[in-house]
């Protein structure tokens, strides 16, 4: 079975997007490819992760 998980876009640099996990501050923030997110995220966007993909919540 998969988990979700809840990710804070915190930055946009380029082709990347920053992720903080919203569940767990102290989990190191994550470096996704902008390709692989949801076209319409800013900084401050809440996604959600299941099943291998990332989409709006």
């Amino acid at each position: 079975m998969f988990e979700t998980v809840y990710y804070k876009v915190t930055q946009i640099d380029g082709d990347y997007a920053h992720l903080a996990q919203v569940d767990d501050p102290n989990a190191e923030d994550k470096l996704v490819a902008r390709a692989l997110l949801p076209e319409s995220i800013s900084e401050g966007t809440v996604v959600k992760y299941e099943m291998l993909q990332y989409m709006l919540e």
